[in-house]
């Protein structure tokens, strides 16, 4: 079965690769959990799409995650409101995801949230946490986010 990958799977490829793998395999993994679609002509062009998206979240060179670094840490104040309980703790917890969106909305670049690295891999509580962005493997980005009360 021919497929097109929309996302990166372990030991197989990246977004946009064409694959082939077994029948069962993409019918009852890749398919299902939107990890691949089948490769048809009108896919070819859907490849393009996902290979400009990737290479604009994408660093290019040191010299580029060293700009990034420099735009992130920058930044005056990176805050995220979320529901909480009388007590301050979260109902939920903040995820990378929430991390990646406030950093583009307090004015700073795109970041893929698989680079960004929460304290105990979630936060819980309102306040100030240190974040760390792995923006290459030579540079790492840190800077506080501040969660409060909504």
């Amino acid at each position: 079965m021919k497929l097109i990958l929309t996302a990166d799977v372990d030991n197989l490829g990246a977004p946009g690769d064409l694959v082939e793998v077994k029948d069962g395999y993409g019918r009852n993994f890749l398919l299902p959990r939107g990890l691949a679609i089948p490769a048809t002509r009108g896919a070819q062009k859907q490849v393009e799409g996902i290979r400009r998206a990737q290479d604009a979240r994408k660093v290019r060179d040191l010299d580029h995650a060293n700009e990034l670094k420099q735009a992130i840490e920058g930044l005056a104040a990176v805050s995220l409101a979320v529901k909480t309980a009388d007590s301050g703790k979260l109902f939920g917890s903040v995820t990378t995801a929430d991390v990646a969106s406030a950093i583009k909305a307090a004015g700073g670049p795109v970041v893929d949230k698989r680079s960004i690295e929460l304290p105990k891999s979630h936060i819980k509580a309102t306040g100030k946490h240190g974040i760390s962005v792995h923006l290459h493997p030579d540079v790492v980005a840190k800077f506080n986010l501040e969660v409060a009360a909504n």
